[in-house]
């Protein structure tokens, strides 16, 4: 999952230096939330 987010990221700054801030936008949301899920999964993980 950490993966994919990376690869939005990388996604979203190509995107954002050639210009298209639609596409940018849209792939660091889902990057943030591809983050946000990862580290849930890594604090529940570690608690049980």
């Amino acid at each position: 999952m950490l993966e994919l987010a990376l690869m939005f990221f990388v996604i979203a700054v190509i995107a954002g230096a050639l210009g298209a801030t639609g596409v940018a936008g849209l792939t660091m949301t889902i990057a943030k939330w591809l983050v946000i899920a990862f580290l849930v999964l890594a604090v529940v993980s570690l608690l049980l």
